[in-house]
């Protein structure tokens, strides 16, 4: 069984937030660009549970 997790990040920390996921187990499944009243970025995470 998977197990996923959405993160709302920023441009400037995405490259920490992935990495310190990854120790953890998890591994990018989608990242999306998201601009409503500020830009930032929705990266999907899964693992198996």
């Amino acid at each position: 069984m998977k197990e996923y997790k959405v993160v709302k990040t920023s441009e400037r920390n995405a490259e920490k937030v992935m990495n310190d996921m990854a120790k953890e187990g998890w591994e990018v499944v989608t990242v999306t660009y998201w601009s409503y009243w500020w830009v930032s970025l929705l990266i999907t995470f899964c693992r198996e549970a």
